[in-house]
Protein backbone atom coordinates (compact mmCIF):
# COMPACT_ATOMS: atom_id res chain seq x y z
CA UNK A 1 0.00 0.00 0.00
CA UNK A 2 3.08 2.61 0.66
CA UNK A 3 3.44 2.15 -2.99
CA UNK A 4 0.40 3.51 -3.90
CA UNK A 5 0.64 6.02 -1.52
CA UNK A 6 4.13 7.32 -2.68
CA UNK A 7 2.53 7.20 -6.63
CA UNK A 8 -0.63 8.68 -6.11
CA UNK A 9 1.65 11.69 -3.98
CA UNK A 10 4.03 11.86 -6.97
CA UNK A 11 0.99 12.16 -9.06
CA UNK A 12 -1.05 14.87 -7.03
CA UNK A 13 2.20 17.52 -7.06
CA UNK A 14 2.84 16.96 -10.91
CA UNK A 15 6.22 14.63 -10.90
CA UNK A 16 4.08 11.98 -12.70
CA UNK A 17 2.95 12.73 -16.61
CA UNK A 18 0.04 9.92 -16.26
CA UNK A 19 -2.11 10.78 -13.15
CA UNK A 20 -2.74 7.86 -11.07
CA UNK A 21 -6.49 7.29 -9.69
CA UNK A 22 -7.49 5.74 -6.59
CA UNK A 23 -8.36 2.26 -8.52
CA UNK A 24 -10.22 0.44 -4.91
CA UNK A 25 -13.11 1.31 -2.92
CA UNK A 26 -11.90 2.58 0.60
CA UNK A 27 -12.05 0.31 3.34
CA UNK A 28 -14.31 1.16 6.31
CA UNK A 29 -11.49 2.58 8.57
CA UNK A 30 -10.16 4.79 5.30
CA UNK A 31 -13.45 5.66 4.92
CA UNK A 32 -13.95 6.95 8.53
CA UNK A 33 -10.61 8.35 8.35
CA UNK A 34 -11.59 10.59 5.60
CA UNK A 35 -14.20 11.88 6.95
CA UNK A 36 -12.21 12.99 10.11
CA UNK A 37 -9.99 14.62 8.08
CA UNK A 38 -12.44 16.91 6.01
CA UNK A 39 -14.40 17.60 8.86
CA UNK A 40 -11.28 18.47 10.49
CA UNK A 41 -10.29 21.11 8.38
CA UNK A 42 -13.93 22.48 7.96
CA UNK A 43 -13.89 23.16 11.20
CA UNK A 44 -10.80 24.21 11.80
CA UNK A 45 -9.43 25.85 8.87
CA UNK A 46 -12.23 27.24 7.52
CA UNK A 47 -14.78 27.70 10.29
CA UNK A 48 -11.82 28.40 12.77
CA UNK A 49 -13.45 26.54 15.63
CA UNK A 50 -10.89 24.81 17.48
CA UNK A 51 -13.36 23.50 19.56
CA UNK A 52 -15.14 21.61 17.02
CA UNK A 53 -11.92 20.42 15.52
CA UNK A 54 -9.60 20.20 18.56
CA UNK A 55 -11.93 16.19 19.15
CA UNK A 56 -10.18 14.87 16.08
CA UNK A 57 -6.61 15.82 17.60
CA UNK A 58 -4.49 12.90 18.97
CA UNK A 59 -1.13 13.76 20.09
CA UNK A 60 -0.61 16.20 16.85
CA UNK A 61 3.21 16.48 15.81
CA UNK A 62 3.77 18.83 13.39
CA UNK A 63 6.06 18.47 10.78
CA UNK A 64 5.53 22.40 9.40
CA UNK A 65 8.29 24.06 10.86
CA UNK A 66 6.30 27.32 11.45
CA UNK A 67 4.21 25.64 13.94
CA UNK A 68 3.87 24.58 17.19
CA UNK A 69 3.73 21.00 18.19
CA UNK A 70 0.32 19.39 19.66
CA UNK A 71 -3.24 20.82 20.34
CA UNK A 72 -2.28 24.10 21.33
CA UNK A 73 -0.16 24.69 18.36
CA UNK A 74 -2.75 24.03 16.59
CA UNK A 75 -5.31 26.33 18.48
CA UNK A 76 -2.40 29.38 17.95
CA UNK A 77 -2.65 28.51 14.30
CA UNK A 78 -6.58 29.01 14.27
CA UNK A 79 -5.95 32.19 16.44
CA UNK A 80 -3.19 33.82 14.11
CA UNK A 81 -5.73 33.28 11.25
CA UNK A 82 -8.82 34.79 13.12
CA UNK A 83 -6.37 37.70 13.87
CA UNK A 84 -4.70 38.26 10.77
CA UNK A 85 -6.87 36.18 7.58
CA UNK A 86 -10.34 36.46 9.08
CA UNK A 87 -11.71 35.68 5.84
CA UNK A 88 -9.31 32.54 4.37
CA UNK A 89 -10.85 29.93 3.02
CA UNK A 90 -9.39 26.81 1.83
CA UNK A 91 -10.88 24.48 -1.24
CA UNK A 92 -10.12 20.76 -1.33
CA UNK A 93 -9.59 20.06 -4.71
CA UNK A 94 -8.22 15.81 -4.02
CA UNK A 95 -8.44 13.77 -1.31
CA UNK A 96 -6.49 10.36 -1.50
CA UNK A 97 -6.17 8.04 1.42
CA UNK A 98 -4.19 5.26 1.99
CA UNK A 99 -4.51 3.37 5.43
CA UNK A 100 -3.83 5.40 8.18
CA UNK A 101 -2.66 8.41 6.06
CA UNK A 102 -4.99 10.80 4.67
CA UNK A 103 -3.58 13.47 1.79
CA UNK A 104 -5.27 16.50 0.63
CA UNK A 105 -4.81 19.02 -1.98
CA UNK A 106 -5.88 21.83 -1.16
CA UNK A 107 -6.36 25.54 -3.09
CA UNK A 108 -5.87 27.92 0.18
CA UNK A 109 -7.01 31.64 0.05
CA UNK A 110 -5.71 33.67 2.73
CA UNK A 111 -7.65 37.33 1.73
CA UNK A 112 -10.41 37.33 -0.94
CA UNK A 113 -9.16 38.36 -4.44
CA UNK A 114 -5.80 36.55 -4.60
CA UNK A 115 -4.42 33.65 -5.97
CA UNK A 116 -3.32 32.04 -2.95
CA UNK A 117 -1.47 28.81 -2.33
CA UNK A 118 -1.19 25.09 -3.63
CA UNK A 119 -0.79 22.65 -0.60
CA UNK A 120 -0.25 19.58 -0.31
CA UNK A 121 -1.49 18.35 3.42
CA UNK A 122 -0.41 14.64 4.80
CA UNK A 123 -2.23 13.49 7.95
CA UNK A 124 -1.56 10.25 9.93
CA UNK A 125 -4.28 9.36 12.26
CA UNK A 126 -4.02 6.45 14.77
CA UNK A 127 -7.53 5.20 16.16
CA UNK A 128 -9.80 7.86 14.98
CA UNK A 129 -7.56 10.47 15.72
CA UNK A 130 -4.97 13.02 13.95
CA UNK A 131 -1.09 12.24 15.54
CA UNK A 132 0.54 13.89 12.98
CA UNK A 133 0.64 16.33 10.28
CA UNK A 134 3.34 17.38 7.40
CA UNK A 135 2.11 20.17 4.75
CA UNK A 136 3.81 21.60 1.10
CA UNK A 137 2.97 25.00 0.48
CA UNK A 138 3.73 26.56 -3.37
CA UNK A 139 2.17 29.96 -3.73
CA UNK A 140 0.23 30.39 -7.44
CA UNK A 141 2.07 33.06 -9.47
CA UNK A 142 0.83 35.30 -12.33
CA UNK A 143 2.16 33.32 -14.75
CA UNK A 144 2.62 29.58 -15.95
CA UNK A 145 5.48 28.30 -17.89
CA UNK A 146 2.58 25.62 -18.74
CA UNK A 147 -1.45 25.62 -19.50
CA UNK A 148 -2.13 22.38 -16.99
CA UNK A 149 -2.85 24.27 -14.19
CA UNK A 150 -1.95 23.84 -10.16
CA UNK A 151 -5.61 21.78 -9.52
Amino acid sequence: MRHALILMMLAMVGVLSTPVRAERAYSAEEERNRQIVLDFYEQGLNRKDFAAASKYLGTYIQHNPSAEDGPEGFRKFIEFLKAKYPQSRSEITKVLVDGDFVILRVHAIREPGTRGSAIVDIFRLKDGKIEEHWDSVQPIPEQSANTNGMF
